[in-house]
């Protein structure tokens, strides 16, 4: 019987890992999730966990997981609108402000995808002043719409991260930024 739950705990063990690698590449922010799952493991492999224990963890696991995955649309977002907002989010929202940073993500996406001037040009993160209107655009959108507690100092470095965010899909040719 043992060996029947190691081969179950390796197949559920691919499975988490192969997902997990998919929802990563949707979504950068849920660096926390592959985190969570090393820690697992390393205490499954470090003897600190039974058997048993281990894959009824990973069964937890993928339950968060599952959840994640659909969390878009209980948050009424695209998968790539949940990226911005879960960018944008910061700690403690109030529920007019959690609106407020959901339609930022929303109307962001809008402006850089089929937004006037266009900004997403064919290699636009090579060249200077393509930059500077890519993060004009970035914080305009912000600027309009994010809550007024986002002070200064969280206003930039929200902004700086949703740039970085949209460079770093930009130059690898990913998703909406390519």
């Amino acid at each position: 019987e043992k060996e029947f739950k190691n081969i179950e705990i390796t197949n559920l063990r691919e499975f988490i890992e192969k997902k997990l690698e998919v929802m990563l590449k949707e979504n950068s922010t849920r660096t926390d999730f592959a985190q969570k799952l090393q820690e697992i493991i390393n205490r499954y492999n470090a003897g600190g966990t039974a058997t048993e224990n281990y894959f009824d963890e990973l069964v937890k696991y993928a339950e968060g997981l599952k959840e994640e995955d659909e969390r878009f649309a209980k948050e009424g977002l695209s998968k790539d609108e949940l990226e911005l907002y879960d960018v944008l989010k910061k700690d403690k929202m109030t529920k007019t402000e959690e609106i407020k940073v959901k339609n930022a993500a929303r109307d962001l996406l809008q402006r850089l995808i089929k937004g006037r001037p266009k900004v997403l040009i064919q290699d636009w993160f090579k060249d200077g002043q393509s930059q500077v209107r890519v993060k004009l655009a970035i914080e305009e959108v912000l600027d309009k719409d994010l809550p007024e507690t986002y002070e200064k100092d969280l206003f930039k470095e929200k902004s700086n991260k949703l740039y970085d965010l949209v460079y770093e899909y930009a130059s690898k040719g990913q998703k909406w930024a390519a």
